[in-house]
């Protein structure tokens, strides 16, 4: 296996002998200069064939600790759910892990529930993200509210969906394009298409839109951050709003207070690294 570019101290992409792409996670495996090929496989702890290259920028971002952990909790969850995993899992989940720690430190007050509904609903999933509430807990000393065992608990549903696709005659991709023009529109801005984070937003876009399908749209009572997150950015919330209603037009239905939090925060960073028209 050839180590061909460097993400961090602990993480290479790497080609093996069958010139397949592949990221490599293993302590040092950055160290050396870049390309080298890596003759002692048992310095390799997990490698993910596969990953969106959208990601990439994220396994540069992210504190290694932080994906040092997520990599603990996927290893377990390769073990314990017996299904083929999204191999963007990992770089996902430290995402989420990196994204709740902020979160905390800036709204310290806001109080947020666990979701005995998704318990019901994915008893071994929510278990699963017990377990890595405590890893997260002992390997980076913090404590994180019930709730992130529902948020975790999510992250295991999707990736164990390979592909994410409506059920109805509902056309997924129109939709999303609609949305996307919307938001350039509102905010003239355009947004890149192949940026990690509006890639994120239109998984994000695919999952909610299932949810509602399948009448399991979050319902966790977010209300004190979601009324911080409205009187930061009032012009984010109208967009959201106006995104639910199209949403809701198209699908019947009537989303959550919840499901609009959520694409507030996605919209804020799409918006964050896009520049003015």
């Amino acid at each position: 296996m050839k180590a061909i570019k460097k993400i961090n101290n602990n993480v290479v992409i790497c080609e093996d002998d069958n010139k397949k792409e592949l990221v490599a996670f293993g302590k040092g495996l950055g160290f050396p200069a870049v390309p080298y090929k890596i003759t002692d496989l048992s310095l390799i702890s997990m490698t993910f064939y596969k990953m969106d290259r959208s990601y990439y920028k994220l396994l540069e971002e992210i504190p290694p600790e932080i994906f040092e952990v997520s990599a603990i909790i996927v290893k377990k969850a390769q073990r314990t759910l017996d299904c083929k995993l999204n191999p963007n899992l990992l770089p996902g989940l430290a995402d989420h892990i990196n994204f709740a720690l902020a979160r905390m430190k800036k709204y310290k007050k806001m109080k947020m529930l666990f979701s005995y509904d998704i318990e019901q609903l994915y008893p071994k999933e929510t278990e699963l993200a017990r377990y890595a509430v405590k890893v997260i807990e002992k390997n980076l000393f913090v404590k994180l509210p019930e709730s992130e065992i529902t948020n975790i608990a999510m992250h295991f549903v999707n990736a164990e969906e390979e592909h994410v696709t409506s059920s109805s005659d509902v056309n997924m991709d129109e939709i999303i394009q609609h949305i996307t023009n919307e938001i350039e529109a509102i905010f003239q801005v355009e947004i890149d298409r192949k940026g990690f984070n509006y890639n994120r937003f239109v998984m994000h876009l695919r999952y909610y839109m299932k949810r509602i399908e399948e009448k399991k749209q979050f319902v966790d009572d977010n209300s004190a951050l979601f009324k911080a997150v409205k009187s930061e950015s009032p012009e984010v919330f109208e967009c959201a709003m106006h995104i639910a209603e199209i949403i809701d037009e198209r699908l019947k239905s009537k989303s959550t207070e919840d499901e609009i939090l959520y694409l507030m925060i996605h919209i804020k960073r799409i918006l964050k690294n896009n520049i003015s028209i």
